[in-house]
């Protein structure tokens, strides 16, 4: 039974309200008609040239990405432009783009929560507590059993899907750690927060060098977490599933997949 696209992006907001997201961000409905039906659902990390191609090829009457296309702002859309020519394909074929992305970041089953619970992680609490304790920016936890920032790593790259960069440390191998911050996509603006430096180790993604440096100095003095620096499109394509599963249930009949396309921008890395 179809639901149109009106219909579907109530649920999303439902789920994952678009009045959580933070005031510079562009999630909710970019293009598609709301009277429209759809039955088949795609969910990715970007609306990029290899999704939408999927996306479009599959048949689908919806591609639901994390991060905004529109996310800054354009003055064109000409199809000698890749936002052009994407929101071009998605229009002619029929498919529809909604973007679920700092809203989807601080829910419950967020992007953040995702990661801390692939970890197992216990009393997973937020970074950035919002009016409802249960929701907000990143998460943090420990482990039911201490392990060594080396193994962490290790599992962490098992976990996510592979990408050039990899997984990146920072602190000594052997270092014990259990007490965990994460958050999920770009995190830096995050180093500083009490519950950050409290931790033992702190995961994110895109750590910049200034930001990393300082915190690593810091924490040489006993006074901050050790560093995992991830893909920022790995650390949220585990929460694909989730929201796939999460719009599943509110709308049983549609036919939801999940892309496993690799967009994460690099392809490879030359070890020195």
């Amino acid at each position: 039974m179809p639901a149109t696209l009106a219909e579907i992006l109530t649920t999303i907001d439902r789920l994952w309200p678009f009045e959580g997201a933070e005031s510079w961000d562009a999630s909710g409905l970019v293009s598609g008609d709301p009277a429209a039906p759809v039955r088949r659902v795609r969910f990715a990390v970007d609306a990029v040239a290899a999704t939408v191609d999927e996306a479009v090829e599959a048949g689908a009457d919806l591609l639901v990405t994390h991060h905004p296309l529109l996310l800054r702002g354009v003055t064109s859309i000409a199809e000698d432009r890749y936002k052009g020519a994407l929101l071009a394909r998605l229009i002619r074929a029929d498919c529809a783009l909604i973007s679920a992305h700092t809203n989807a970041d601080v829910v419950e089953h967020g992007t953040s929560a995702v990661l801390a619970r692939a970890l197992d992680l216990e009393g997973i609490a937020p970074i950035v507590p919002a009016a409802n304790p249960d929701l907000g920016l990143g998460r943090v936890g420990r482990l039911a059993e201490p392990t060594t920032l080396g193994r962490l790593a290790r599992r962490l790259a098992e976990i996510l899907p592979p990408t050039a960069t990899g997984v990146r440390v920072s602190g000594a191998y052997d270092d014990p750690v259990e007490a965990i911050a994460v958050c999920g996509g770009a995190g830096d603006s995050l180093l500083t927060h009490p519950a950050v430096r409290s931790a033992d180790v702190y995961i994110t993604a895109d750590l910049r060098h200034h930001p990393a440096s300082e915190a690593r100095e810091q924490a040489m003095l006993g006074a901050g977490p050790a560093l995992i620096d991830v893909s920022h499109w790995a650390s949220e394509w585990l929460w694909l599933a989730t929201g796939a599963e999460e719009l599943r249930i509110a709308h049983p009949g549609l036919e939801i997949e999940v892309s496993d396309v690799r967009t994460d921008p690099w392809d490879f890395q030359v070890v020195q």
